[in-house]
């Protein structure tokens, strides 16, 4: 074995994309299993500025018997609030002791939260105030005294290491030296050993460990040109100079130290005197009632008080749950946790933010419910405290509350007033590699092309994968994608960044804000959790579970969006017909309610829209709560497979069986199938005589398929366990509570081959089973939903719209919704509309923010405007009461092709002609009143001229130019659509979209909710894939978008959106048939294609032909509107080359519209003449700039040639 050495500068995966060292990859602990193998007694974790995982790394030391040193290479300057002076220069400090670790703690949160430039960075001074119990090394040749030796300063590097001897004492200030084979090493470890000698401090020999052995130095500096966004050929980029950066055994070390073999003894002189434990403290922040009560006292009082409003009688059964809670709340020391919740809680109801039903196991607490945590009555749907709370669970209770997004801030900022602001702090995130991600930045790397990274990504499922189990490397062959194997077998390239990325895969890669995560604290936090700073948010360097474990109270505040549109709806609701939506008084049994909810109508019903659970709601037909509830916990990956047998049972209860009588008590309410994690507890309670307390963690067991756990506990089910006594360790603090003896089936008159099933039974369910509580709280505000959709379908959809006004796509789907459900759409109107959708004479009138390019500040001032001082009159009175702040170019430009100006009586055509002219004169009337001045344009036009703009007069343009442009602005077609007159010719078309809309809905699904992609199983949806995959089909409609791609031949291709009356498919024309119908392939365009169609995996149709799809097939084409613009291109450069290549793209696209070059200051008319296609607009950019070339209108023409001809 080797003999031991101790490393002390080591950089793990949380000097996030800069060092490999891997604590955890999934469950294994690379970095620890190092040290191990080469009998490393301790090691240091030294991360660049951060201190991300010292808690990780301390837990996976500590179980492989290794001493964990707990230290920060962080960053120091002059003066840590210059924001002004980039220099800076590591240090390493190593804490000693727990006061130590305080001290590091502290400098590492204020070197983000005060001293944060570019990098966290502390001074001297702030390193004096909190040097105690801590070790401090020189660094690397990062460091300001081996900086000072590199720059020839001997002198300085000396009277600085004089300063860092003084701060931290003799004993406890070293000299590190490093050999990674860089020449500056070389030359400053001579002389860094000299000033060790002369200033009376010792010398430590130290590794930058960046990486765990040498190979993995490629794998490194792949990992720094993600960081660094360049790729490995780059000469420029960062790029470490030697591959010795790694964790080396002491005989590597010795090879280079052997000069100076003190230092290699000093490691183990440190980590002796290094001893910290990051432990659990009581840091729950405490509740006092204000009317001078215990928490206790004031816990039951406010309880009773609850049970009176929501049973009016407490009944036996009441008291006996309510008392039986509270004696486990208070006993365990959570009266307080109630409180706190209940508080913040209580304010959010009293500031009108609407607050969840529930959310996960909290649910089933009925003091919960009766102090108004929850919304739901757990004795009514059988919920389970002992799932929440009970005596033999060590964790901690965890509720989660959601709140309306708008009012979520404002809960979050009382929290923080009323414990402080130094002891609320929001949770640290990490984002991390996910095997695509992974694989497409190494690919990016290596300079893959684009196309073929993508090609092989889409083969990778969403989720939780790794790549090694993809590849057959794993524990199972079950996950092999044949494909993915397949290019890692025979393409050297791509297995060289498949293997990259296989190491790479899971590292985290950037810091940010947990979306909900709160902790709150007694103490201040930066004295327990390092803090550190994304942008403006303040985070713990802590994640969620590592806060809890150090004492902390961790709280999810989550916005639910849900809870918003239920608050606004009941607004709207409110303004346009005076009804009061209460469901406290209306109840959850409304029949029409689940009516509509067995009609799959569900489109924005929570939990139950997509086109999966809409099938489901169908075959369901729920008639009350409990239904729902069952619907939301089988329509998972898992349970789905019981959903026929569930409905089978539901629809003939004959069919329903149970393994063993005892069962019926527990299965009867779900047909006899198990659904929830709850039954699983229950089952063993009943069957096998376990508390509900060691019943819950049997449920855990079987979640994480534990299977050492899961075989003792098969045994004790069946054949019963002796009672045991609590675990305590030697502090006292409890490991293990008491636990009762279980009787097990064969006591309780269970047969052994019986007891064996139901485990087996259990078992297969448990990890994927559903809390009931969650989905009893989830099922309530489903029921909400549907209930102001089925009575106020208009006032709830525009709540739904409202609160996704910056979505398009979400916009056009409900108002698709509502105009499909014969709700008149009234279109957007400048003298109408208000900012938001709005009833309007039981229609929804279209709101002006959901316009494309109107921001939501800007038309606030306009409707402002108007609503004080009337309607606008005209364009030109719009614009004279706008400011150029609320209203540019752009935002009129779409107003006016949105169809919002209508109101004032003139032409699309003339808005648009007029108003960059209006602007011109209003702006110039606006100057003069402001100035007072006359200026030449006065003395020119007179001032009554310039006051008055005279509207140029233009006929309407063409239909189908009018819907295309509505269709940019508003995502929908809202007053008529182009294939309107086709419609008659689709009645007799053997193919469209409608054929296989399902197949297209389920690929919609899936790429909106990758859990429930199951719905891709289902076996009609196979039945209609197997009807058409491989099928030639004919397909008339219109071209929405082209994208041309470079194939690895260097030939064009492209792929082209189809889109018809139904639904919309993509086209793809590769090289050949591109190059055959390039002319034809024009955004806007209706043709008729003719291909393969492919719907087993993605749905395309390879196209093999296209023509124009005429109204009259006998009649030639009408091009009199080509003729209706001419294109200007604007030879910047003046390049022959330039010329030459804009000429070639003009040959490939022969059409009607005449183009003018500007070459060499000349116009010139070109031979060519062209079409109005994406596909040559988007190759001229590539040549010459957008900005460069300009497709005018033969009338616009006339209007502005004076203004082209100066700027020419």
């Amino acid at each position: 074995m080797s003999k031991p050495f101790i490393h002390l500068h080591v950089h793990t995966e949380m000097s996030l994309l800069d060092g490999a060292c891997r604590i955890t990859n999934g469950k294994k602990h690379p970095l620890i299993e190092a040290c191990v193998a080469k009998n490393m007694p301790a090691c240091a974790i030294t991360d660049h500025g951060s201190m991300f995982g010292v808690f990780t790394f301390q837990k996976a030391c500590l179980q492989a018997g290794i001493e964990p040193i707990i230290g920060c290479e962080l960053y120091i300057c002059d003066n840590m609030h210059d924001k002004t002076n980039k220099e800076m220069f590591h240090i390493l400090l190593l804490a000693k002791d727990n006061e130590g670790y305080k001290n590091l703690v502290k400098l590492d949160s204020l070197a983000y939260t005060e001293g944060f430039y570019y990098k966290p960075r502390i001074d001297l001074d702030f390193l004096r105030e909190h040097s105690k119990g801590l070790i401090a090394t020189s660094a690397c040749i990062g460091g300001r005294i081996p900086q000072y030796l590199i720059e020839g300063n001997y002198e300085k590097a000396k009277e600085y290491a004089i300063i860092m001897r003084d701060i931290f004492g003799k004993d406890d200030f070293y000299i590190e030296i490093q050999d990674h084979g860089i020449p500056e090493e070389k030359m400053c470890n001579p002389l860094l050993v000299k000033i060790a000698r002369e200033i009376g401090v010792k010398v430590v020999a130290t590794n930058d460990a960046h990486y765990l052995e040498k190979s993995d130095a490629e794998a490194h500096d792949v990992l720094l040109c993600v960081q660094t966004r360049k790729t490995i050929d780059d000469p420029k980029r960062m790029k470490f100079s030697s591959d010795e950066f790694y964790l080396k055994t002491y005989e590597e070390m010795y090879e280079l130290f052997s000069w100076c073999p003190e230092s290699l003894e000093t490691p183990f002189e440190i980590a002796q005197k290094c001893h910290v434990r990051i432990e659990k403290k009581d840091l729950m922040p405490p509740y006092t009632p204000d009317n001078g009560q215990t928490p206790t006292e004031f816990l039951r009082s406010l309880a009773y008080e609850g049970l009176v409003k929501r049973y009016g009688e407490i009944t036996e059964e009441i008291k006996e749950r309510a008392e039986y809670e509270l004696d486990i709340i208070i006993k365990m020391g959570f009266a307080e946790y109630y409180l706190i919740v209940w508080d913040f809680i209580f304010y959010a109801r009293n500031h009108d933010i609407p607050v969840g039903a529930g959310r996960g196991s909290g649910v089933g607490s009925i003091i919960a419910y009766a102090v108004g945590i929850t919304n739901v009555n757990p004795l009514k749907y059988n919920l389970l405290f002992e799932r929440f709370l009970n005596p033999e669970r060590v964790s901690n209770p965890d509720f989660d509350i959601d709140f309306c997004v708008d009012g979520r801030g404002q809960v979050i900022d009382y929290v923080i007033e009323k414990y402080g602001a130094e002891k609320v702090c929001q949770i640290l995130a990490l984002g991390t590699m996910a095997t695509k991600n992974a694989i497409k930045d190494v690919a990016r790397v290596y300079n893959i092309p684009l196309a073929d990274v993508n090609a092989l990504t889409k083969l990778i499922p969403g989720g939780k994968v790794k790549l090694e189990n993809l590849l057959g490397f794993g524990k199972t062959q079950d996950e092999i994608i044949p494909e993915v194997l397949d290019a890692y077998n025979n393409n050297p390239a791509m297995k060289k960044v498949l293997d990259i990325a296989m190491q790479l895969e899971g590292m985290p890669r950037q810091c940010s804000k947990h979306a909900a995560g709160v902790v709150i604290c007694k103490e201040v936090i930066s004295d327990f959790v390092p803090l550190q700073k994304s942008g403006d948010d303040v985070t713990t360097q802590f994640q969620k579970e590592e806060v809890e474990e150090v004492g902390m109270l961790k709280m999810d505040f989550l916005g639910l969006r849900t809870l918003t549109d239920i608050k606004k709806a009941k607004q709207y609701i409110m303004e346009t017909t005076g009804n009061e939506v209460d469901f406290e008084k209306l109840g959850y049994d409304d029949p029409n309610v689940y009516e509509l909810l067995g009609s799959g109508e569900t489109d924005a019903v929570f939990q139950l829209e997509s086109p999966g659970m809409k099938k489901f709601m169908k075959q369901l037909l729920p008639q009350s709560l409990e239904d729902i509830i069952a619907g939301i916990s089988l329509y998972r990956p898992g349970p789905m497979d019981s959903i026929p047998t569930y409905i089978d049972s539901k629809n003939n209860p004959e069919k329903i069986s149970y393994m063993h009588p005892k069962l019926e008590p527990i299965l009867n309410m779900t047909y006899g199938c198990l659904v929830y994690q709850e039954q699983v507890m229950q089952v063993v309670q009943v069957l096998a005589g376990y508390t509900y307390g060691r019943a819950d963690l049997v449920r855990r067991a079987m979640a994480k398929k534990k299977a050492d756990v899961l075989a003792k506990e098969r045994d004790y089910f069946i054949n019963g366990a002796p009672a045991k006594e609590a675990v305590y360790n030697e502090k006292g603090d409890l490991v293990a509570p008491a636990q009762k003896a279980v009787d097990g089936c064969i006591k309780r008159g269970v047969p052994k081959e019986v007891a064996d099933a139901i485990f087996d039974n259990m078992m297969s369910f448990a990890s994927y089973a559903f809390n009931k509580s969650h989905a009893a709280a989830y099922a309530v505000c489903a029921y909400e939903t549907a209930y102001l959709k089925r009575y106020y379908p208009v006032q709830f959809i525009a709540a739904v719209i409202n609160n996704r006004i910056t979505n398009q796509d979400e916009i056009a789907k409900y108002v698709e919704y509502l105009r499909s459900s014969g709700v008149t759409i009234y279109p957007p109107d400048i003298n109408i509309s208000d900012v938001y959708f709005k009833c309007e004479n039981g229609g929804l009138r279209y709101g002006l923010m959901g316009i494309k390019n109107v921001g939501e500040s800007a038309i606030t001032t306009i409707v402002e405007e108007r609503n004080k001082n009337g309607k606008f009159e005209s364009l030109e009175n719009l614009i004279k009461r706008s400011d150029k702040t609320s209203l540019n170019k752009r935002m009129l430009e779409s107003l006016i092709k949105a169809g919002a100006l209508d109101c004032f009586g003139e032409t699309r055509a003339t808005l648009i002609v007029n108003y960059d002219q209006i602007i011109t004169v209003s702006n110039h009337d606006k100057a003069i009143t402001n100035t007072g001045q006359m200026t030449l344009f006065d003395d020119l036009f007179g001032e009554e001229e310039s006051s008055s703009y005279k509207m140029v007069k233009i006929n309407e343009y063409p239909k189908n130019d009018i819907l295309s442009a509505e269709k940019d602005m508003l995502n929908i077609y809202l007053s008529g659509h182009p294939l309107d007159e086709y419609r008659s010719k689709y009645a007799t078309e053997s193919f469209t979209l409608h054929d296989i809309k399902p197949i297209l809905d389920a690929e919609r699904e899936s790429a909106e909710d990758s859990e429930m992609a199951e719905e891709n199983e289902d076996s009609d949806l196979r039945a209609l894939i197997k009807e058409y995959d491989k099928q030639q089909v004919s397909l008339g409609g219109m071209i929405t978008d082209v994208r041309i791609r470079v194939t690895k031949s260097n030939k064009s291709m492209a792929m082209v959106r189809l889109e018809d009356l139904h639904s919309s498919i993509d086209l793809v024309f590769f090289p050949t048939s591109f190059d055959k119908y390039r002319h034809l392939l024009v955004k806007d365009k209706i043709v008729k294609v003719e291909g393969e169609l492919q719907v087993s995996g993605r749905s395309q149709i390879v196209a093999r032909g296209v023509k124009e799809w005429l109204l009259d097939e006998t009649s030639a084409p009408q091009v009199q509107e080509k003729k209706a613009a001419k294109l200007y291109i604007n030879i910047a450069d003046n390049e022959e080359k330039t010329l030459s290549s804009v000429l070639s793209v003009l040959k490939a696209y022969p059409g009607m519209i005449p183009v003018i070059l500007k070459y060499q200051g000349q116009a010139m008319k070109c031979q060519v003449r062209v079409q109005n296609t994406v596909a040559m607009f988007s190759e001229l950019a590539g040549i010459v700039g957008e900005e460069n070339y300009k497709l005018v209108w033969y009338i616009i023409l006339i209007l502005i040639n004076y203004f082209i001809t100066q700027r020419a």
